[in-house]
């Protein structure tokens, strides 16, 4: 077992595989991203409390202490804008597990492949090229995913989701108070589910998509650049219809907000992929 104690800007190189990390920080940035070499740890600025790291097992921690109790919880609540941030950058093999967690700041992860899941109470969410399982999560604060595949999960209380670059297997989005702007490959075979409380969806996808479509809203517009997908206004305002084979399906639903369905014209790249 390895562990340091990390009170000041430090670079870390970690022996021996790394397939799980964990990290609890309480205010500032992290960064994760997959690599061919070794574990590599690189801390840029430490706030008052240091940075704990741990590796045991092929288990790399990474956290900060907090308190214990329901005071020290509402006390972190109270000044967490006024915390001092720390910045941390993390590379491991890309078929880690990563359970990712920040009170507040950024989060950055990119290249896993494996399952990641990310958590945000205040701050900012991005995952670029990630495979596998991901789940993320964000109170309030925007959530944005790009060039994601696999089983993707995205969450906002208060805070808008961006998708983009995605040919994900199953996407599940939704959001209490925020828009969802989806921009997708054709997604054969891929279940779509995106859902809004009070916010817009806005999707696009090609023009060659094979998809089943069922746009829902409560109080809102529906609108569509795909005359297959023909609106109905009893007993709510909705939409459905069939786009080539079919074989996958989206489902969108907003309770207070409108929703587009946009036409992407195919480029000629697009055209020679299978």
């Amino acid at each position: 077992m390895a562990g340091w104690t990390v009170d000041s800007p430090q670079r870390l190189t970690v022996d021996g595989p790394v397939t799980r990390l964990d990290v609890r920080l309480i205010s500032g940035r992290l960064n994760v991203v997959a690599t061919d070499g070794p574990a590599r740890i690189d801390v840029t600025q430490v706030g008052r409390r240091p940075v704990l790291i741990d590796h045991a097992d092929g288990r790399l921690s990474i956290r900060q202490e907090r308190g214990h109790g329901w005071s020290e919880v509402l006390r972190w609540f109270q000044m967490i804008h006024r915390y001092p941030r720390v910045d941390v950058s993390v590379a491991v093999p890309a078929d880690v597990l990563a359970d990712l967690e920040l009170v507040s700041g950024s989060l950055v992860a990119s290249g896993l492949r494996r399952q990641t899941t990310a958590h945000v109470v205040s701050g900012q969410i991005t995952l670029m090229g990630l495979r596998g399982n991901t789940s993320a999560k964000i109170t309030s604060g925007p959530v944005e995913a790009l060039g994601v595949r696999g089983d993707l999960t995205l969450e906002t209380v208060s805070g808008e989701v961006v998708l983009a670059d995605s040919a994900a297997d199953r996407v599940r989005a939704q959001t209490v108070s925020g828009a969802i702007t989806c921009d997708l490959d054709n997604p054969r075979r891929s279940e779509i589910q995106l859902t809004t409380i009070s916010g817009s969806i806005t999707v696009r996808v090609r023009e060659d998509s094979d998809l089943a479509v069922r746009l829902n809203t409560a109080s809102g517009r529906i609108t569509s650049g795909f005359p297959q997908v023909r609106n109905s206004r009893f007993p709510l305002p909705s939409s459905e219809g069939v786009l080539g084979a079919g074989e996958g399906k989206l489902w969108a639903s907003a309770t207070s907000g409108s929703i587009s369905l946009l036409a992407r014209p195919v480029t000629a790249d697009e055209e020679e992929l299978p």
